[in-house]
């Protein structure tokens, strides 16, 4: 049954001048290029359903095209030093800070993203260029020494080739970034595959950047990631395949890599387990989980979107949830500073959602809040809260959307068991003012990152990556350089 709550979306009443739109074309050797085909896609404005720009798909030729220009230009940039490569890094983060209003605006246009997310998105990713181009310069490893008999050992850190990157709708400039940043740091080359929902930040990137960076160093093309994410699985010039998406992409991906041998580096979905103790601070456990549940509209792979309580606060938790994901304001970009939650990216993935809240119903789940779409133009939904039976498929399935589900548990190893049976393991957090119970639940739940009494605080400086069903690699922090280099041992014989 679905709990009244009249939800509007909050719109913009003056009109906002259109952001300048990247060219319409891929991004091949330095320069914007026509594709060899005709065939083009129709990027759309979430929020009211209107035509933003036609981008063109590209063709298997366009990505051999990209490739052979990454590979002849990785002959050089592969070889300078990390002080040339670095330079160049803290280059495109000044351009970046440059033109961030231009980014945010472009952004919120494609994604629906209210302000707040948008600016912190283009915010973090000029910090990612940051990051990456001091840490290439304090790499570690093993001291050169005498390890065998008169022989001295020298670990060299080296760049793998050309790497094919594969970035989502979601967070479509933050996410390219992720990749863009190590890869480049680490002296590889790249071809990057952007969402065709959402490719418009990324294009933009190559126009702002364009000077900034050696022809065939960065690379862009447009299409279908069966088309374009398969060519670069499968091409020998490819040392290594990136991808941030869902389950299937990166089982396809995988699979392909695999023909060629090829490394492949995951990021995929999450369903991350929210276990709140009966000795939790209730409301800094509301008030986060209203954020870590809700923010980017759930559209997050972290989102604290399964929430485990225990079931003598569980009536008490439910109740003070329900009220501050009522007080969540919806809206489109532009429409004020107070816009939390924005529009789902498309219509497909609008009505996926509401297949899953459908569902919910069906099962016999009783909605706290919302549970239904907005009556309006674009893709919104009303930020929801389900009272989830356990195995519920609102606790197993990734949504992706403005959903929490709340279950309860009895017993500390049952809130264990139950947070670990999902085949998901991206994050996770614990919420409990006992200290070693936080240290002894966060060492045995199979997540890449577990918070305690916080969701969804990330730092460039430290790894952001999953287990299981999450895939495997990290993005993020110096780990990122190292899933995007490799390692050669040089032994050089001493004897006399």
């Amino acid at each position: 049954m679905t709990t009244a709550n009249p939800v509007e979306v909050r719109r913009n009443e003056q009109a906002r001048p259109a952001p300048a739109l990247p060219p319409a074309k891929i991004f091949v050797n330095g320069e914007f290029t026509s594709p060899e085909g005709t065939e083009v896609f129709t990027v759309i404005n979430p929020s009211n359903e209107q035509d933003i720009l036609d981008v063109p798909r590209a063709s298997v030729e366009d990505v051999d095209r990209a490739v052979s220009a990454a590979h002849q230009a990785f002959a050089h940039w592969g070889r300078t030093v990390p002080s040339e490569r670095a330079a160049a890094l803290l280059s495109i983060a000044d351009r970046m800070e440059q033109e961030r209003q231009v980014l945010v605006d472009l952004e919120s246009l494609n994604t629906g993203k209210p302000q707040a997310v948008a600016e912190d998105d283009v915010d973090s990713a000029i910090d990612s260029f940051r990051f990456m181009a001091g840490a290439l310069r304090a790499g570690t490893t093993l001291a050169a020494g005498e390890y065998a008999k008169d022989h001295t050992s020298v670990i060299i850190r080296e760049p793998l080739g050309v790497i094919g990157a594969v970035t989502p709708w979601n967070y479509p400039l933050l996410m390219g970034v992720w990749k863009i940043a190590p890869i480049l740091a680490a002296g590889n080359t790249l071809v990057i595959k952007p969402s065709e929902t959402t490719p418009l930040t990324t294009l933009k990137f190559a126009e702002l950047t364009a000077d900034l960076l050696p022809a065939g160093v960065f690379n862009v093309v447009t299409g279908r990631g069966a088309v374009i994410g398969d060519r670069l699985a499968s091409l020998p010039d490819v040392a290594m395949i990136a991808l941030t998406g869902s389950v299937g992409s990166g089982q396809s991906v995988a699979a392909s890599a695999a023909d060629s041998v090829k490394r492949v580096h995951l990021e995929l979905g999450g369903k991350a387990p929210v276990v709140v103790f009966d000795d939790a601070d209730l409301d800094a456990t509301v008030a986060g989980l209203r954020n870590g549940g809700f923010w980017n509209a759930g559209q997050e792979c972290g989102a604290a979107c399964r929430v485990l309580v225990h079931e003598s606060i569980a009536e008490e938790f439910t109740a003070k949830l329900a009220e501050a994901v009522q007080s969540l304001v919806v809206g489109e970009p532009g429409a004020g500073a107070e816009v939390e939650i924005g529009p789902m990216i498309s219509r497909a993935h609008y009505e996926r959602v509401l297949e899953h809240l459908k569902l919910a119903e069906e099962e016999g789940n009783e909605f706290a809040t919302g549970g239904h779409a907005v009556p309006s133009k674009g893709y919104f939904i009303a930020p929801t809260v389900i009272k989830a039976s356990k195995g519920a498929a609102c606790t197993q399935q990734e949504i992706f959307g403005p959903v929490v589900s709340v279950e309860t548990f009895a017993q500390e190893d049952e809130a264990i068991s139950r947070a670990n049976e999902v085949p998901f393991g991206l994050a996770a957090s614990v919420w409990t003012k006992d200290a070693q119970r936080s240290h002894y639940v966060a060492s045995r739940l199979d997540a890449g990152t577990v918070w305690v009494n916080a969701h969804l605080v990330l730092a460039t400086e430290m790894p952001w990556g999953g287990f299981k069903g999450s895939g495997y690699g990290r993005d993020l922090s110096a780990y990122a350089l190292d899933d995007y280099s490799r390692t050669k041992h040089v032994m050089h014989n001493m004897a006399r």
